[in-house]
C-alpha cells in the first residue's frame, strides 16, 4: 500500500480509502451488509495497508457510524486510522435534524462521535451544498467544531464548483478552517468533474477523493445483485454512451486476463490529480481487487480506448434532478 500526503496538509492517508455506505444494516438498504459480514472486509482492509475509512451519518441512519467505529477500535489503533465521517442529509422527521445549520452541525458532530466511540474525526465534511443556510451561518460553525479538536479537517462533497468555491471563499475571508478535501463522483461512465471541479481542487492544493469507481456496478457487468435490486441510483447509468464504454472495459479486461473491476478501478486511479478513490466492497475479495488495481498501469492506447466513446452528460448532485438520455 502507498501512502501520500493529503492535499497541502500535513495528513497523510492510504492510496486506497474503502468507502463504508455498504456497511451497517439491511434494513436500511436492501444491500446493506449487517455487522457479522461487514467484520470481515473491514479486517482485510487493514490487513492489505488501507487506513482511511469513510463513513457518513445518514448511511443506515447511524448504524454505519457505530459498525464501522466500533470494529476498527477493535483492530487497530485510533492513531493509526484516518477516520472521515459526513453530515447533512435528514437523520429524523425533526425540520431542524438536516443540513448545514449550525444548530443541526453541533448536534450531529457529538452523535457521530459517540456512535464512532472516539473524541475526534480526522475529516469532517458537509456531505452537499446547503441552500437554506447562510454560507457564514456554516462555515463558522465547522470552524467551531475544529477549533474544540472535534474534527482535524474539513472536506466536502456532492456539489458545483462555485459552490466549493463559495464555501472555501467565506472561510478564508473571515480566517476560519477552510475544506481541504473534496469527494466527488467520478468513473468511467461519469466525467463531468473534470471541468471545474477538479481543475478548481488542483489550483488550490485540495484533495480529491472519488467514490463510485464502478459506476455502482454498472462497469462490471453486474445485472442482478442486491445493490442492482434495491439501489435507486443505478437509473444514472445505461444509455446507448454507458453500454458501449462498459463493453469496452470487459473487453480490455478479458485482453489483460483481469476482471472488469480491475480495468474500471485502474482508470480511476491513474489519473494523478485524484488523491485517493474511494472503493465500495461487498466482500473481503472485492477489496483485494480494488487494491491490486490501484498498481495496475494501463498503457495510452487502453486510456484512448476506453475514454474514446463519451460524452457530456447531466451533472449528478442534489441541485440538478435532470437526467436526460443520450445515444452514440
Amino acid at each position: 500500500m502507498q501512502y501520500l500526503r493529503f492535499g497541502q496538509t500535513g495528513l497523510t492517508v492510504s492510496r486506497v480509502c474503502l468507502g463504508t455506505m455498504s456497511l451497517g444494516s439491511s434494513a436500511w438498504k436492501g444491500w446493506v451488509h449487517d455487522e457479522d459480514r461487514a467484520i470481515p472486509i473491514l479486517q482485510r482492509a487493514l490487513d492489505l495497508g488501507i487506513t482511511f475509512f469513510d463513513m457518513a451519518d445518514w448511511y443506515s441512519a447511524g448504524r454505519n457510524e457505530e459498525v464501522v467505529g466500533r470494529n476498527l477500535l477493535k483492530l487497530a489503533s485510533r492513531d493509526r486510522l484516518v477516520l472521515a465521517t459526513k453530515v447533512f442529509y435528514p437523520m429524523s422527521e425533526d425540520p431542524n435534524d438536516k443540513g448545514l445549520s449550525r444548530k443541526h452541525l453541533l448536534a450531529s458532530i457529538d452523535r457521530s462521535l459517540r456512535r464512532l466511540g472516539t473524541d475526534y474525526v480526522d475529516i469532517y465534511m458537509a456531505h452537499a451544498f446547503d441552500p437554506q443556510t447562510p454560507v457564514e451561518e456554516t462555515m463558522e460553525t465547522l470552524h467551531d467544531i475544529v477549533k474544540a479538536g472535534k474534527a482535524r479537517y474539513l472536506g466536502a462533497s456532492t456539489m458545483y464548483a462555485w459552490q466549493f468555491a463559495k464555501l472555501n471563499y467565506t472561510a478564508r475571508a473571515h480566517g476560519w478552517t477552510p475544506f481541504v478535501n473534496m469527494q466527488c463522483q467520478y468513473n468511467l461512465l461519469y466525467r463531468e468533474e473534470e471541468r471545474e471541479m477538479i481543475p478548481y481542487c488542483q489550483d488550490q492544493g485540495i484533495a480529491v477523493t472519488t467514490f463510485s469507481p464502478l459506476a455502482r456496478g454498472y462497469l462490471t457487468g453486474a445485472t442482478d445483485t442486491p445493490r442492482t435490486a434495491h439501489d435507486p441510483y443505478m437509473n444514472y447509468y445505461g444509455d446507448d454512451i454507458d453500454r458501449e464504454i462498459a463493453r469496452r472495459v470487459r473487453e480490455a479486461a478479458k485482453r489483460r486476463g483481469v476482471t472488469a473491476a480491475h480495468i474500471a478501478f485502474a482508470w480511476v486511479a491513474a489519473n494523478p490529480r485524484i488523491t485517493t478513490p474511494l472503493i465500495g466492497a461487498d466482500s473481503a475479495e472485492q477489496v483485494e481487487i480494488a487494491v491490486a488495481a490501484a498498481t495496475l498501469t494501463l498503457t495510452p492506447e487502453e486510456k484512448a480506448f476506453l475514454e474514446e466513446p463519451y460524452r457530456p452528460r447531466d451533472e449528478i448532485n442534489d441541485s440538478n434532478p435532470i437526467r436526460r438520455p443520450r445515444s452514440l
